[in-house]
């Protein structure tokens, strides 16, 4: 059997009757798990979504008691909440295609199309692109932070670059007069804590991803072990 996805879908729809054909149709579908979260309102979708972060889209009728689809989708953004939207109208409307591409809803679809498997596949194409958008701009954070990374690496090394390079020298000439006493033995281990350091500073001049691993609680740090060199 092949894998099925799972998708959370928020239903803003008054009308109890269309709601549950909306869910039946969806049920139907072989390509993917659909759990329907059904709100009657704007009022009650908004409590909804604060409820189930997990709700993949949101299925949005136009014409609502109170509030209609487009103040509650302008109501939701503010709230900073990024969920796709899909707009689901009575017909085909110019001017309203215009507002909802003005509020970054992803798509709209006539009412008349839920029957067909247009719905189910509108829905798997914008979670599928969401999903690539979201990678994309995770990439995109990533890289600009490893520049970041970079640049603070060069800046850092070349500021102690002196001071280490001193440290060095004096260790070794403290070795070579001290070789067989008590001090021996913590100069053994400042120099192999500055090597250590050398070893770091190149590990983080190589750096091309920015790996990291839990540090405390919720602090993460870069992943800079021997072992596990950054490819």
């Amino acid at each position: 059997m092949p894998d099925r996805s799972e998708a959370h879908i928020l239903l803003v729809e008054d009308n109890p009757d269309f709601a549950q054909l909306v869910e039946l149709f969806l049920h139907r579908h072989q390509g993917a798990d659909f759990i329907i979260h059904w709100s009657p309102d704007g009022v009650a979708a908004l409590k909804e979504l604060e409820e189930h972060p997990e709700i993949d889209l949101i299925l949005m009728d136009y014409f609502l008691p109170g509030r209609n689809g487009l103040e509650v989708t302008r109501a939701i953004r503010e709230r900073g909440v990024t969920v796709p939207v899909v707009f689901l109208t009575v017909n085909k409307d110019f001017d309203l295609a215009v507002e909802v591409l003005k509020l970054g809803v992803e798509d709209y679809l006539v009412k008349e199309e839920i029957s067909t498997p247009v719905l189910p596949k509108t829905i798997l194409n914008v979670l599928e692109r969401r999903k690539l958008k979201d990678e994309l701009t995770a990439l995109e954070i990533s890289q600009r932070r490893l520049e970041v990374i970079q640049e603070l690496v060069v800046q850092i090394t070349g500021e102690i670059r002196t001071p280490l390079d001193g440290m060095q020298v004096s260790v070794d000439k403290l070795l070579d007069t001290h070789q067989s006493d008590n001090l021996r033995a913590y100069l053994v281990i400042i120099r192999d804590n500055v090597a250590r350091i050398e070893k770091k500073i190149a590990l983080l001049r190589e750096l091309k991803t920015d790996r990291t691993i839990p540090y405390i609680r919720d602090i993460r740090m870069l992943d800079l072990s021997e072992e596990n060199p950054p490819s």
